[in-house]
């Protein structure tokens, strides 16, 4: 495979790249009509392509060979958590959570929330680049940001837990998640959930766990819990 990685939704469809793919194919790579590139549509795939166009606004290729490039886990993990002020930090997070590997984000807007809105086009853009650099075929789901009731009644066919500071009984995540469970995590903001949002999600079937000693920073916190659930699967 290529070592750089393209990244087209409708390939299938069109055979076509997005208008930015293509400026970064022609303009910035200095790809012509004949090179060999790699697609991929974010769904599961890798496309082994000839290029036939070499045209900034919109590059036409020729699918010659199509690879199944399983996303690497085989359980679904989701986190729903509270932007923080410094939008830079949610896209740090966004960013190493697809290198990581995650299925969905949730922004989600809580009591105690620094920002209350959230661009999710940004990070849309932060998640297909990185999903490139690390040279993966899923691109994570990207919600709107949500109220926090509407987040914790949305169905989940798996365990869902709530991270929280306060002086309650919490079990230790890494030894009460069982290797291959579906894993739903709820993460405040910098000022925690409050007691109330504590209580309704406690519930509604999320189950109270603490991610260690420290007290981690809302990003910090979303890595610990996705990494962790990566190291227990990944232990024989």
């Amino acid at each position: 495979m290529a070592d750089t990685l393209f990244y087209s939704p409708t390939l299938l469809e069109s055979s076509l790249l997005p208008e930015k793919e293509s400026q970064h194919c022609v303009k910035v790579l200095r790809m012509r009509e004949g090179d060999k590139l790699t697609v991929t549509d974010g769904q599961g795939s890798f496309y082994e392509c000839t290029l036939l166009q070499a045209n900034p606004k919109q590059c036409l290729v020729d699918i010659q060979n199509c690879i199944e490039k399983p996303k690497g886990w085989g359980y679904n993990l989701r986190i729903a958590f509270a932007p923080t002020k410094q939008m830079e930090r949610n896209e740090w997070f966004v960013e190493k959570a697809v290198e990581i590997g995650i299925d969905r984000f949730t922004p989600m807007l809580c009591h105690y929330s620094e920002r209350r809105e959230v661009k999710t086009e940004r990070l849309e853009k932060i998640a297909v680049s990185a999903m490139k650099q690390s040279q993966r075929s899923y691109l994570p789901k990207i919600d709107e940001l949500s109220q926090f009731e509407k987040v914790i009644s949305e169905p989940f066919n798996g365990k869902k837990y709530i991270a929280h500071c306060y002086d309650l009984p919490k079990k230790q995540l890494a030894q009460h998640y069982k290797k291959d469970e579906n894993a739903f995590f709820l993460i405040g903001p910098e000022g925690d959930f409050s007691q109330e949002e504590v209580e309704k999600a406690i519930a509604t079937g999320f189950e109270p766990v603490t991610l260690g000693d420290s007290r981690l920073r809302t990003e910090t916190a979303c890595l610990v819990a996705i990494h962790t659930i990566h190291v227990i699967n990944s232990l024989s």
